[in-house]
């Protein structure tokens, strides 16, 4: 079971110099866990007005955001290696990131959503890499 509660003002906005901050933010987290509780505290900044942006509407814009986080970027850092990459200069990361971008697409697109069981078989099997890459489907996976 989980609780969150997120209280937003526009007051240090004028104060804080930061640009196109509209508001700050405070959200409570708290998990229930069998009988343990975990309770979490985090900050945050938003451009969005009070007017378009309401505590209700931060808070259901916090949640979409991990669940991208969780979706997307922890399958980009740990089954495809990310942030480990020492690729750090010129265009190289935006190029890697682009063809991690793509190689999700075409799993996710062939119904694959087990996306390290799918690496490993493809290794194992290239002429199907190969197959995915340049006809964009597989035929048995």
């Amino acid at each position: 079971m989980e609780y969150r509660r997120l209280r937003s003002s526009p007051r240090l906005s004028e104060y804080l110099d930061w640009p196109g901050l509209e508001q700050v933010c405070v959200i409570e987290r708290v998990r229930r866990i069998g009988t343990e509780e975990h309770r979490e505290t985090v900050f945050a900044i938003t451009s969005l007005p009070a007017a378009t942006g309401s505590a209700s509407r931060l808070l259901e814009l916090t949640r979409g955001h991990w669940g991208i986080e969780n979706e997307v970027h922890w399958v980009k850092d740990v089954v495809l290696g990310e942030d480990a990459c020492r690729v750090r200069t010129n265009d190289g990361p935006q190029i890697l990131s682009g063809l991690r971008n793509a190689a999700l697409r075409l799993l996710h697109g062939n119904g694959l959503d087990r996306i390290a069981s799918a690496l490993r078989h493809l290794a194992a099997f290239p002429m199907k890499a190969i197959q995915l890459v340049t006809q964009g489907r597989i035929t048995d996976l």
